[in-house]
């Protein structure tokens, strides 16, 4: 990806280093137009076609509201039922009619390569929003920048990252696109917590350790979270195996709450997980006895990713230098409303 403008977002595969530092410059940014005190009409008249083919609220949502915040307007396709391609029609005609009606289009799909190929027919960018337990390359860019900025305030970046992900790493595409995006940056040690059935795929783990980084795995969460800065839990991924009694096997294997937290973390590591994290009494991986712990940063990702897609748009639709242009100050912004 030599340019942003016009291009996809498919894989993280794309991105070096400079690419993932400007996304974060320009979402730096972003700030007070995603915080409500300005205002931008920079995407005025400009459609997000918004293609959603699994079950999304977070993600969905997201997109449509950085698009929003722009000034642009979004039209929404929401499972298989309500589309066409309920009828057989191909995902390459898919994609030639709805690019016609839209200026970028924001994808998530059940099957592995699905957004890739939708995306070689498009006539307009295309944002991959999860394909499968493939990728879901706007979820690690938001994931990194939400660890660029906690580890900010004390003095560290994402070089030399001690991070531990917990989880059901071999179905969690977040995981996969985060691992792959950390092989961009230097020293960085990672330990990888898992059923020996779910462990992260072979590929990412030999990658990351071609990039120089130090890659532990373990069954045990206790002793793998002691000495990080980051843990990063994930769910059991229900809907990629092929019962939930199969799913049931793994769920809340690896709980985290307050007491193991206070037992074996340091003081400030800072908690964070994809989201949706499972509240039912199974599982409970993210136990909702955290939600006061101030290094509990689950709802400042979905805050920043935001950020991060309003970043995406300007970039792809070559607007960046004019979102001031068209902005203004807001009087209706409650202060304190997103702190």
């Amino acid at each position: 990806m030599q340019e942003f403008a016009g291009s996809h977002i498919l894989s993280v595969n794309d991105f070096d280093r400079s690419h993932v530092e400007r996304i974060f410059a320009v979402a730096d940014h972003m700030e007070p137009y995603a915080r409500r005190r300005r205002m931008t009409k920079v995407l005025d008249g400009a459609i997000l076609g918004s293609m959603f083919f699994e079950p999304s609220t977070r993600t969905r949502v997201s997109f449509g509201s950085a698009f929003n915040l722009l000034g642009g307007e979004v039209r929404e396709t929401t499972g298989f039922e309500s589309s066409a391609i309920a009828k057989g029609e191909s995902l390459y005609d898919t994609a030639r009619v709805l690019s016609g009606y839209s200026d970028v289009i924001a994808m998530r799909h059940p099957a592995e390569g699905s957004v890739a190929e939708f995306a070689a027919a498009s006539r307009v960018p295309v944002i991959n929003g999860g394909d499968g337990s493939n990728e879901h390359p706007s979820q690690a860019l938001l994931d990194l920048y939400t660890i660029k900025s906690e580890l900010a305030s004390r003095h560290r970046g994402i070089d030399t990252l001690r991070i531990a992900m917990v989880g059901d790493l071999r179905h969690g595409r977040t995981v996969h696109s985060l691992c792959k995006l950390l092989c961009l940056f230097d020293d960085v040690q990672v330990v990888l917590v898992s059923p020996d059935e779910l462990k992260m795929p072979g590929e990412i783990v030999e990658a990351m350790r071609s990039a120089g980084h130090i890659v532990k795995e373990s069954d045990t969460l206790e002793s793998s979270i002691s000495n990080v800065d980051i843990v990063y839990s994930t769910r059991i991924q229900e809907e990629r195996f092929q019962s939930a009694e199969e799913a049931d096997l793994y769920r809340g294997r690896f709980r985290l709450n307050q007491a193991v937290y206070t037992s074996h973390c340091e003081p400030n590591t800072v908690i964070m997980h994809p989201l949706p994290r499972d509240s039912r009494d199974n599982a409970r991986e993210l136990d909702d006895d955290l939600n006061d712990n101030p290094n509990l940063a689950i709802f400042r990702q979905t805050d920043n990713g935001v950020l991060v897609r309003m970043a995406l748009f300007v970039l792809i639709l070559d607007v960046v230098g004019d979102v001031h242009k068209h902005a203004r100050d807001v009087n209706w912004y409650t202060a304190g409303r997103f702190q």
